[in-house]
């Protein structure tokens, strides 16, 4: 069997941007794969590419063996996509959306109606089908968006942040979703930021930086790769940069210590990498309150894919979004001095 979802040394350009120099996965039928990165990082490049809605510069892209680039129609039939773009006519009900869905993926007449109540039952929506989606929550606009893209049972549902501007009850509904569908046999890429929901959904992920996979495999193996336990420190509210340096300096020391970065988008809090053990924290506030520094915030943790993608890149997701977050609106800066 073929797998679910085939990219190999895939590449897109757009102008001078290389919004995906070279990402290459495969997704085993069944199975939920993560796609984790900060925003920018080419996770909506990598899925409009495989949903033929835009055109790889190279590479290889197949959906259960058949290639997007040779064969789109048929990769299409095999595919179900959300977007993470909410796009729902207000004046139109849940149904006659799921109508309108239904024609454009050219279904067969006979078929429409019970697969719409399908959809309908499947994600709870029965007491809202034939209400205007323009009087629909956060939530149930995202249920009516699942529902819309499961509407021809494809294959394969690929779901750019489908959880994102979500409330909790909403993006638990959501999971809870998800696991049912992976258990009925679809087979589901997700991306998202969240790093919770890609460690509590995906069986495995391939964490993505400046349009490369840097790191793949399950989420307890990426975390077990990097070992150690993880301390978050501050000590200050907002410590300044030559004081975080001393500090530094100074837990560098310790024997148990074996890495300390300076996280500076958090105010300069410091994270650290430490042999598990149950007295560190107490031994760095010790060697804190006897250099004379104040201990403002700490915490011990097992790795998260947060320290997956830290030790791959030197910085934090968040680090990467504010940095290239910085860049866009740079750029913007210059574009409008331009005119």
């Amino acid at each position: 069997m073929p797998p679910a979802i085939l990219i190999d040394k895939l590449q897109k350009r757009y102008g001078t941007v290389e919004a995906v120099k070279e990402v290459s996965l495969q997704v085993e039928p069944g199975e939920i794969f993560g796609l984790l990165g900060p925003n920018g990082a080419g996770k909506t490049t990598t899925l409009r590419c495989l949903c033929t809605l835009a055109r790889p510069d190279a590479g290889r892209v197949e959906v259960s063996g058949i290639s997007v680039l040779d064969n789109p129609k048929l990769a299409r039939q095999r595919l179900g996509y959300v977007a993470q773009e909410v796009a729902l006519d207000k004046v139109l009900t849940g149904r006659e959306l799921l109508q309108l869905q239904a024609a454009l993926y050219h279904l067969p007449r006979t078929l429409i109606k019970d697969r719409i109540e399908q959809s309908i039952a499947l994600l709870g929506l029965r007491d809202w089908a034939d209400k205007k989606t323009g009087t629909y929550s956060g939530g149930l606009k995202k249920r009516l968006d699942l529902a819309a893209g499961l509407l021809h049972n494809p294959d394969v549902l690929v779901l750019d942040e489908p959880t994102v501007g979500l409330d909790i009850e909403s993006r638990v509904t959501v999971w809870t979703f998800l696991r049912q569908l992976r258990a009925s046999g679809t087979t589901i890429l997700i991306t998202s930021h969240y790093l919770e929901e890609v460690d509590a959904l995906a069986d495995r992920v391939a964490i993505i930086d400046q349009g490369k996979v840097i790191a793949s495999g399950t989420p307890a193996a990426l975390k077990d790769e990097i070992g150690g336990d993880r301390v978050t420190l501050r000590i200050r509210e907002f410590t300044p940069t030559d004081e975080a340096e001393t500090v530094k300096t100074l837990l560098q020391s310790l024997p148990f210590v074996q890495e300390v970065i300076i996280n500076s988008s958090q105010g300069n809090s410091l994270n650290l990498v430490v042999t598990p053990q149950s007295e560190a924290l107490m031994t760095i506030q010790q060697a804190l309150q006897q250099a004379g520094l104040p201990t403002f915030g700490i915490s011990q943790s097992r790795p998260s894919l947060d320290d997956v993608y830290l030790a791959a890149t030197g910085q934090t997701i968040l680090d990467a979004e504010l940095a290239a977050s910085s860049r866009r609106d740079l750029k913007a800066e210059k574009k409008q001095n331009m005119r």
